[in-house]
């Protein structure tokens, strides 16, 4: 058995805001019935694979706790909450939509809303999790099931090649850990969500 640790990211289904645009942020949005049924496809496709997973720990609001609660229940896995894997606080800008955005703050939104969290402080956190479970279960392979800003700044941090493309919904990409860092075995796949219901 490798020594190595996998980390499997997921992104929570899709909620109503999503469909709406609504930016969320730390704001504790629910899964939408789309997002539930999004989040069976993925265990379905895990429960599949040869790939064995030993445990998920998911972002403790709604629609990433819901997601994996799917996913452990389908795979028989145990489920832990940590809140250090919630999404990026987006301040004011949270519940706005993007033409809201584009005219409140211009094209720069991202920039210049005042109150929301840096990408300095979302990878510090991130990083401490990461390192806390490396270090807890060595050699171990865990699915952790997060937020799409949270993720595509982390994946970044971690694996700067990855092209950051829009981190989609119930998407999943697989980092493996190597003497220097972390390759990328699988990034932002939803083959999944293409399966005929």
């Amino acid at each position: 058995m490798s020594q190595h640790n996998t980390i499997g990211w997921i992104r929570h289904g899709v909620t109503e805001w999503n469909l709406l645009g609504k930016i969320q942020g730390t704001t504790d949005t629910t899964l939408s019935a789309e997002g539930i049924a999004q989040a069976r496809l993925l265990a379905e496709r895990l429960a599949g694979e040869s790939k064995r997973w030993n445990g998920i720990v998911a972002s403790d609001l709604k629609r990433a706790a819901t997601t994996g609660r799917i996913i452990a229940d389908r795979l028989g896995l145990p489920l832990l909450t940590d809140a250090r894997l919630r999404e990026r606080s987006f301040g004011q800008a949270e519940g706005t939509t993007l033409p809201e955005r584009l005219s409140r703050w211009g094209d720069d939104w991202r920039a210049v809303v005042p109150d929301q969290e840096q990408n300095a402080s979302v990878v510090e956190r991130g990083q401490a999790f990461v390192d806390e479970l490396v270090a807890e279960y060595p050699g171990q392979s865990w699915l952790i099931v997060t937020h799409g800003s949270f993720l595509a700044t982390m994946i970044k941090h971690m694996c700067g090649e990855l092209d950051d493309r829009h981190i989609q919904n119930v998407s999943l990409t697989v980092l493996e850990q190597e003497a220097n860092g972390w390759k990328s075995l699988l990034h932002n796949c939803t083959l999944h969500l293409q399966a005929t219901s």
